[in-house]
């Protein structure tokens, strides 16, 4: 129980990775504060959890929305108290090719993926820096290190992920915050189905290391993103 006390939120927590994710960290004594845009889905998924013992807030919003994320953190430490882990989960995927790819595609996703993780991260470390003690997890993906056709949008999303991990990273040390990443190949979620590949793995073999990452994870491996292919 080496999160026991301590407050967890997870975004795009409602199911697949996310949910995973929350449930390793309840297992590890953590209250959990989940954030996903479907409020049937993220009600669904915070009553599971709390059946399996978790006190649970779910918060429900987009974490591209600035002011949105603020409240979610306020909210979370009000109810729960300070969060001392933040696992950057949320994802979008948009399947085209570029030539037929909309702006608006391109937005969304880069919205979502990229700064939404950003305003997720930047909320955590304001609050965590006083504190001197802290862990950012972002769930990124192997196509933060490739190209893959009609997938642009995504994979730009991910590729900017690492570069924000290694910059926070380098800021954060010496505070005890630590910045962490996970970059899964092909997992079995609802995503990945729509996209084509097969599943190589599931979304508790990626939840296995944001635990460990949250946790056990030395300071020496502050910027470390470990990739795992299944």
């Amino acid at each position: 129980m080496r999160l026991s006390g301590e407050v967890a939120l997870v975004t795009g927590a409602s199911r697949g990775i996310g949910l995973a994710c929350a449930r390793a960290l309840l297992r590890e004594g953590a209250r959990l504060a989940l954030v996903a845009r479907d409020v049937i889905e993220l009600g669904a998924a915070a009553a599971q959890l709390r059946q399996e013992g978790a006190a649970v807030l779910a918060l429900a919003g987009d974490v591209s929305d600035e002011s949105f994320v603020a409240t979610a953190f306020e909210q979370a430490e009000q109810e729960l108290g300070p969060v001392a882990v933040v696992v950057n989960n949320a994802g979008v995927l948009e399947i085209a090719p570029v030539a037929e790819l909309t702006s608006e595609a391109w937005d969304r996703t880069l919205d979502v993926n990229l700064k939404g993780a950003f305003l997720c991260a930047r909320e955590a470390v304001r609050r965590m820096v006083p504190r001197g003690k802290g862990r950012v997890v972002f769930v990124s993906s192997i196509s933060a290190t490739l190209g893959t056709s009609r997938l642009a949008a995504y994979c730009a999303s991910k590729w900017g992920m690492h570069g924000l991990i290694k910059s926070l990273a380098e800021e954060l040390r010496g505070t005890g915050v630590i910045a962490l990443g996970v970059a899964p190949g092909s997992v079995d979620t609802a995503m990945l189905a729509r996209s084509g590949f097969p599943p190589a793995m599931q979304p508790e073999d990626v939840a296995v290391v944001v635990r460990f990452l949250s946790t056990d994870a030395p300071a020496a491996m502050q910027g470390s993103i470990v990739e795992i292919f299944g």
